[in-house]
């Protein structure tokens, strides 16, 4: 029989009962709390305290860490405009700006990249010139030990130019497509360096055979400049190789007309004389000493008159003059 006194439900029954009464109430707690911030939240999923910025207020913002020399906050802000942004103006010179920060904070790699993005993006837009020029910039930079190696630090034998190549691929890129750009006269200049400049390489790097006596590595060398750059002051130490080393390894029609060619082109070469030999291998020791006379004046005045710094902050006039 039931007892129908609530006096004599036992404690232990009771504090079930509140207990299960306090779990439900939490739940309903939480489940009106959720509710509540679902109704606040826009339909993009922010607060209604979190109100949208707009594109150029996301730019000033960006622009003013650049301005400060925030590399890597002016990186990560104009990310994250190119993210809520995609298309548009803005998101063009976030771009665009994205190639200048990282070229500014010495991440040559990453600025090479941003650049080849936004060629890929926008292969027609007014200023994809600068693209280039930039791209070109970071290899020239990133690239800065192998103008070391011409003063005698580095082993070239074991080498490649293969960012010397893409910064010269860069710079010609700019002046024959864009031949009336404000960058193309530098880019020329510095083409024509960089051509020199990798036959150099090519030189020293058959120097350094020709000093071991690896003679058919030498001729290889050789017929690579005179093939490929033929229109460099290093044909002359290119041919004399070849006279050298064919006349080393017995073969003397290949080695006459090695010279042949050598005093037609250059009549009045050293490498034609009895102590030719000698003076080869005395240039060929020497850092600078072919050829390179009038060439290595032109690198740090370039670099100190021509500053991607300066083309960035004329970009953003531009771009402001025309929002």
């Amino acid at each position: 029989m039931l007892n129908p006194n609530p006096a004599a439900i036992s404690p232990k029954v009771a504090s079930l009962s509140m207990s299960k009464f306090m779990s439900l109430s939490l739940s309903l707690l939480l489940m009106l709390m959720v509710m509540l911030l679902s109704g606040c939240a826009g339909k993009d999923g922010k607060t209604a305290e979190e109100p949208d910025q707009t594109a150029e207020e996301l730019y000033a913002i960006a622009k003013r860490s650049l301005d400060n020399k925030n590399w890597l906050t002016a990186i990560d802000q104009l990310r994250q405009l190119e993210a809520k942004y995609p298309y548009g103006k803005h998101a063009e010179q976030a771009q665009l700006d994205t190639i200048y920060a990282h070229y500014r904070n010495n991440s040559d790699a990453q600025a090479i990249s941003a650049a080849d993005r936004f060629i890929k993006l926008h292969p027609t837009h007014a200023s994809v010139d600068y693209a280039y020029y930039a791209k070109g910039l970071a290899n020239y930079k990133e690239n800065d030990s192998f103008f070391g190696r011409f003063t005698g630090r580095d082993d070239l034998s074991d080498r490649d130019a293969s960012l010397m190549q893409n910064a010269l691929d860069a710079f010609n890129d700019v002046h024959t497509l864009f031949p009336n750009s404000r960058y193309a006269p530098d880019a020329r200049a510095r083409a024509d360096y960089l051509y020199k400049a990798l036959a150099r390489h090519e030189l020293a790097v058959a120097a350094y055979y020709f000093t071991r006596n690896a003679h058919v590595a030498v001729v290889n060398r050789a017929k690579g400049i005179i093939e490929n750059y033929a229109a460099t002051p290093s044909v002359e130490e290119a041919l004399a190789l070849l006279m050298f080393c064919y006349r080393r390894m017995a073969l003397e029609d290949l080695s006459a007309d090695a010279r042949r060619v050598l005093a037609l082109n250059f009549p009045a070469s050293v490498y034609l004389r009895k102590n030719g030999r000698n003076r080869l291998k005395e240039n060929l020791r020497t850092p600078g000493s072919i050829d390179g006379e009038a060439d290595q004046g032109i690198l740090i005045p370039l670099l100190e008159r021509w500053d991607i710094r300066d083309l960035g902050r004329d970009i953003g006039r531009s771009f402001g003059a025309g929002s």
